[in-house]
């Protein structure tokens, strides 16, 4: 056996035992990550914040109440006759008039028509009466929902 064969031999006897080692391991527990929950602000106004604008900016004297009775309305008779307006147009159902009433025995009445869909708005027929003095003012048309939420007449009828 030559010199370098008797030096290796033993060496590689060394090197595969400390590779079949049988010393017991230690295996350390690892407490499982949990991510703390992270809150996002949300971008923009809230439903009920945008539905507030919208009330405010759907207004009677845009073309949703006749001329002649608009005149003779009070603040209070405005005020009622807007929210009535913006709140059928906004959720009322199909023929169920939303009913208002103001100052000095004025009322009114909403009544609207289903959705449909006309280039990728909400639009709904309507009718709203005024009644002023005895007298009855119908204003009839259709209203476009914007993005911004206000309602906006589109077609009046005479």
């Amino acid at each position: 056996m030559t010199l370098a064969l008797r030096l290796a031999t033993p060496l590689l006897a060394l090197t595969l035992a400390a590779c079949a080692s049988t010393a017991p391991t230690t295996q350390m527990a690892q407490a499982p990550v949990v991510a703390a929950p992270v809150f996002v602000a949300p971008v923009g106004p809230s439903p009920a914040q945008t539905t507030q604008a919208a009330l405010l900016t759907t207004s009677i004297a845009n073309g949703f109440v006749d001329p002649a009775a608009l005149a003779m309305m009070t603040s209070k008779d405005s005020a009622e006759a807007n929210s009535a307006q913006f709140y059928a147009l906004q959720f009322g159902r199909p023929g169920a008039p939303r009913q208002w009433s103001g100052d000095k025995g004025s009322t009114g009445a909403v009544a609207v028509g289903p959705y449909v869909r006309v280039n990728n708005l909400d639009c709904r027929d309507f009718t709203h009466t005024v009644k002023i003095g005895g007298q009855d003012y119908v204003k009839k048309g259709t209203a476009c929902r914007e993005q911004a939420g206000n309602w906006t007449v589109v077609q009046a009828a005479a």
